[in-house]
């Protein structure tokens, strides 16, 4: 049995992860997939400060607390920047790290250097995310309609600060991990220049998949067994 922390990306929150979590319990894992402060269900802790840095060390703080070992962390889109951070701040209990169509950006670069995002979003002095219209019409518009209305019911804004400032990843990227990159054919970001860099600094494993943003969602018959490859 593995334990696994599954780490969600912007607008989002642990719901992202259902039927994929579902799929590795049922195969006798230990798994969380917790929504990070100010997301999905904890929308209502939205607040000025909460950054990648302090997202990163809910996770770090979660793999001390609840003394998980070895453990298979997973991140998606914008948590890919957490997972760098918090797999910094708990080293010696990781096992393996897996990028699922991510955000793996190098010390001082913002997702703005890396993603150029064609339509207007919704800002706020707190918060950055889709219109009901761009949520619907493009991030979750490869969904099928079930999927959609799941998604579409329980997207959130994510913190802005976590999505415009500038990461700090000190030691990251100079570390040896076990890490597998996953990119998403159908996703226009991030990019597959992008992630085959992930790939290339870390010397791991990269698969292409033919699914959109969301296979966690979408396709988890062919993301699960990935996540349980070692």
């Amino acid at each position: 049995m593995a334990s696994y922390v599954l780490i969600h990306g912007a607008y989002q929150g642990g719901w992202i992860w259902k039927p994929t979590a579902a799929r590795l319990r049922a195969g006798g894992h230990l798994v969380y997939a917790p929504s990070l402060d100010g997301c999905g269900d904890r929308r209502q802790a939205l607040r000025a400060g909460i950054t990648v840095e302090t997202h990163a060390a809910e996770i770090a703080d979660l793999l001390f607390y609840e003394d998980l070992k070895d453990v298979v962390v997973v991140a998606t889109s914008a948590g890919g920047m957490v997972l760098c951070r918090a797999a910094e701040m708990a080293r010696e209990r990781i096992g393996r790290l897996v990028f699922v169509d991510a955000l793996a950006l190098l010390d001082g670069e913002r997702i703005a250097d890396i993603v150029s995002r064609p339509t207007p979003r919704v800002t706020t002095a707190l918060s950055v995310g889709p219109s009901r219209e761009d949520a619907e019409n493009r991030s979750f518009a490869g969904l099928d309609p079930a999927a959609r209305q799941f998604a579409l019911a329980r997207y959130t804004p994510h913190p802005i600060a976590a999505m415009e400032e500038p990461v700090a990843v000190k030691s990251f990227w100079s570390l040896s991990w076990n890490a597998r990159v996953i990119r998403c054919r159908r996703a226009p970001n991030p990019g597959e220049a992008h992630q085959r860099r992930t790939a290339d600094k870390l010397g791991a494993k990269y698969i292409e998949i033919d699914t959109g943003h969301y296979p966690m969602l979408s396709d988890p018959d062919i993301l699960t067994p990935l996540l349980l490859e070692a």
